[in-house]
Parts: structure tokens; sequence; C-alpha cells
């Protein structure tokens, strides 16, 4: 991926500074994503001992498609250099690697969370929530630095929440002053939809499904995203230039073209362009 904005520099995945956590932390199934079952706590075969990936140029074409659509928003080199200071899962004792284990997803929760506020304050129409933006920002990475137990307790859902309630008006004040007809289509069933050249300028798709939809050609313009799932979406040539709150995750889960017009906050996904 390319193209990275500095202001999120800090809320990707930084894997020389990780003990490969999210390739030991977390399961996975043997399934279209994954060629294998893995259980928590348990390293993938992949993983060599330099906590690099012994396939990572190949992932695809060797059946791990869910890894390259996974990103941790920082939290790997959170947890590893921060929370436990720079020591090893594979070298400390059995209790403290469960402990990293239990810690890792938590942070990861949170600092999608710091994406999706730090995104807002780069939203000129959300100016007047600015200062209570930068409040609930402030509090969220205060959060991500505390010990290994206290974050194991952490109630992550009821923090979620408070920073979802000001993320919907940081939408509603974003999409006010985009023309189109603003569709609400929120939570929406719209799995195999038929979308190609939509105008969804503006539109709430939060947490909508839009698996294998047909968004090509679409205008996406200042649409909100936060939770759509967009995997197997083809984005062939739409445009979803200020279209907010889309991480990459779900970018690298969908297909697109080199005429796929992106917000900065994102970059084009490599297999887009691969058979070019």
């Amino acid at each position: 991926m390319q193209d990275h904005p500095g202001h999120l520099t800090d809320l990707r995945g930084d894997c020389a500074n990780c003990f490969g956590l999210c390739c030991v932390a977390l399961p996975f199934t043997a399934s279209a994503d994954f060629a294998l079952d893995k259980d928590a706590g348990t390293p993938c075969r992949n993983l060599q001992d330099d906590h690099r990936c012994g396939i990572h140029a190949r992932l695809r074409q060797s059946g791990f498609t869910g890894c390259t659509v996974y990103d941790c928003f920082g939290a790997g080199q959170k947890v590893s250099q921060v929370t436990f200071a720079g020591q090893d899962w594979r070298t400390g004792s059995r209790a403290q690697a469960r402990r990293m284990f239990d810690v890792f997803p938590v942070v990861r929760q949170l600092h999608e969370l710091l994406w999706y506020l730090t995104e807002a304050l780069t939203l000129p129409a959300a100016r007047p929530l600015h200062a209570e933006l930068r409040a609930l920002l402030d509090k969220t990475e205060e959060l991500t630095r505390q010990a290994p137990e206290d974050l194991a307790a952490l109630d992550v859902a009821a923090h979620r929440q408070d920073v979802n309630v000001l993320l919907l008006k940081t939408s509603e004040l974003a999409r006010a002053g985009m023309g189109g007809r603003k569709q609400n289509r929120r939570g929406a069933d719209l799995i195999g939809a038929r979308l190609k050249g939509a105008d969804l300028r503006g539109a709430n798709l939060r947490g909508a499904y839009l698996i294998a939809a047909d968004l090509s050609g679409a205008d996406l313009r200042g649409a909100d995203l936060i939770g759509a799932d967009l995997r197997d979406t083809d984005l062939t040539d739409a445009d979803l230039t200020g279209a907010f709150f889309l991480t990459q995750p779900q970018l690298n889960a969908a297909r697109g073209s080199a005429g796929t017009r992106l917000p900065a906050s994102v970059g084009r996904p490599v297999h887009w362009t691969a058979q070019l």
C-alpha cells in the first residue's frame, strides 16, 4: 500500500516493531480466507523466529488472503514496545505471553477508535465538535497506555459507545454539505446489490452489508463508511473522494482498479493493480 498521510502513521501496523502478535494471538479457521485452522495463542506455522512471515510476498497465492486484509491500527507495536516494554512473548513466562495475547485485541479496538477520532478532527465540517473529539481522543490514548491487567479488565464496548455518539454527530455535520440524495442505508443488507454508477454522495452506509456488491463507477463522495462490510465489493472506477471513516482493512477486502478514486487517509491495495 502507498500514500499514507503522516497524521495517521502511528495508527498503522509496524511489523518491524511488533512480536508477530496478530500471527499468534488471533485464531482463524480454514476457509476461503485461511488455508488452515489455528487456535488463539498458537503461532501460525508461517511465523519465523524473527517474527516475520515466511510467505508474506505470496500470502494470497498460498491461501492466506485474510492476512492481507488485516491491519492492527498500530496496536501490535504499542503492545510489544510500550505495554510490555519490548519483552518478547517467546522469552517471557507463559503467563506473561497469555496476558500479552489477551491485551492485544483490546488495544487493537482502542487504536481503531483512535483512527476514527483522528480522522474526524481532519473534517472541517466537524469543527464545532473538535474540542470534544480531542478530549475523547486524549482519553482513548490514555487508556491504551494502561497496565496489562487494567487493559484486560477494560470495558471496551462502553468506551466505544461513548465514541460512537460523537462520531454520529460528526457524520451528520460532514454529510450535511454534500449534494445528492444523502441516502440513509445504515446497516442495510446490500449483499450482491447492483449499484453500478449509483449516486451515493453523502450516503450513510454505516455498518451496511455490501459483500460482493457492484459499486463500479458509483459516486461515494462524502459517504460515511464506518463499519461497512466491503468484502469482495467491486469498487472499480468508483469515486470515494472525501468518503470518511473508511479503513485500510475494509479497502483491502474489496476489489478496485487504478481508476478508483480514494480518500487521502488510505492507500491503494497492491492486489488491485497487480494484474495491470
